[in-house]
C-alpha cells in the first residue's frame, strides 16, 4: 500500500487535535470505531458506490471506513483516506496491511487546502465536516474531488438534544462545574456545528453542489463496556468532557462527585452488548454539477 504526506501546520484546530484529542481517541478507540457499528451498519449498504469506484474518505480518522470502501471498490478501484492526525493514519494503515487491502492511500493533510485531483467518483466524510474550522471551503475542497456528476455524502449530528449520549453526561457534569469559558480551546465548530439543516443547504450550495438530499438516520451507539468505561469516555471527550477539561482543577477537585453520577446516569442504559444509548444524524447526499 503506497502512502502520501502532505503535513498540515499553523492551524490552531489541528494542533489541538494532534495534541489534546489524539491520545484521548486512541485510548477510546474501540467505542469511536466499534461503538459506531449499528450506526454504520444503517448506512453503508445504501451508500452509491461499487466495483471499480474511485473513493475520498475526508476526515478518515482510523480508517476503518476507507478500509470498508476498499473491499467494496475491489481491485479494480481506490480509495484515498485524508486526515490532520498522523497519530489516527498509523492505525488505518496497520490494519489495511493486516486485512489485505491494498488499495487505500492513507494521506496526512487540511481537507480544507488539499489538492485533490478531480478524479473521484465518490467522496465520503463520516463525522469530520462538522469540525471544519471553514465549513464552506472544506466543502468546496471537498468538491474539487470529483468528477463532474460525481456524489459527496457526509454524516453529520443532528441536535445535542437528539443525541442523549452526548447531551445527557454534558447535564450531569454542568451539575459540578461551570461551562467553559469563551476562550476555552476547540478543536473546531463541534460535533452539533451541522445540524441545522437550513443552514447546511445554504453551505452546500455556495459550495457549488446541487441535487441536495437529507435522510434522518437513528441508530443505537454502543457508548462504553462496562459504566466505568462509559464514564471514563465522557469525561475524556465530548461536550462533558470540554466542560471537565476546561474546568482544571475544580474538576479534578469534583472528579469523585462526578464520577459517581455519572455512573448512575449510564447505569441505566446497560445492555448485554454494553452501555447503550440513542444518537442520531443527518445523511446528507449532494452532486459535483461539474
Amino acid at each position: 500500500m503506497s502512502t502520501e504526506e502532505a503535513v498540515a501546520g499553523g492551524n490552531e484546530f489541528v494542533d489541538f487535535w494532534n495534541e489534546i484529542l489524539v491520545p484521548k481517541f486512541t485510548k477510546y478507540r474501540h467505542i469511536l470505531v466499534g461503538g459506531l457499528t449499528h450506526h454504520s451498519a444503517k448506512i453503508f449498504p445504501s451508500l452509491n458506490v461499487g466495483e471499480g469506484d474511485r473513493v475520498a474518505d475526508v476526515g478518515c480518522g482510523f480508517g476503518d471506513t476507507a478500509i470498508q470502501f476498499g473491499r467494496r471498490v475491489g481491485p479494480s478501484g481506490s480509495v484515498l483516506g485524508i486526515d490532520c492526525c498522523e497519530g489516527f493514519l498509523k492505525f488505518g494503515r496497520e490494519d489495511a496491511a493486516a486485512a489485505g487491502v491494498g488499495n487505500v492511500t492513507f494521506v496526512e493533510g487540511d481537507v480544507q487546502s488539499y489538492p485533490f485531483e478531480p478524479v473521484h467518483d465518490f467522496c465520503f466524510s463520516r463525522f469530520g465536516t462538522q469540525f471544519f474550522e471553514n465549513p464552506v471551503a472544506g466543502l468546496k475542497s471537498m468538491r474539487t474531488s470529483l468528477r463532474p456528476g460525481g456524489v459527496m455524502t457526509m454524516i453529520v449530528w443532528r441536535t445535542i438534544d437528539d443525541n442523549p449520549w452526548l447531551g445527557l453526561p454534558k447535564q450531569v457534569v454542568l451539575r459540578f462545574l461551570p461551562p467553559p469559558g469563551d476562550d476555552a480551546r476547540t478543536c473546531g465548530p463541534g460535533p452539533f456545528s451541522m445540524a441545522d439543516r437550513d443552514m447546511v443547504t445554504r453551505q452546500l450550495e455556495i459550495s457549488g453542489y446541487t441535487d441536495i438530499e437529507f435522510e434522518r438516520v437513528d441508530a443505537p451507539l454502543m457508548v462504553g463496556r462496562t459504566p466505568e468505561d462509559a464514564v471514563g469516555f465522557q469525561i475524556a471527550l465530548g461536550p462533558a468532557g470540554e466542560v471537565y477539561r476546561e474546568a482544571g482543577d475544580e474538576a479534578e477537585r469534583r472528579h469523585d462527585d462526578i464520577k459517581a453520577a455519572l455512573t448512575a446516569e449510564l447505569s441505566k442504559h446497560e445492555t448485554p452488548e454494553g452501555i447503550v444509548m440513542a444518537s442520531s444524524s443527518w445523511k446528507i447526499s449532494a452532486r459535483n454539477p461539474g
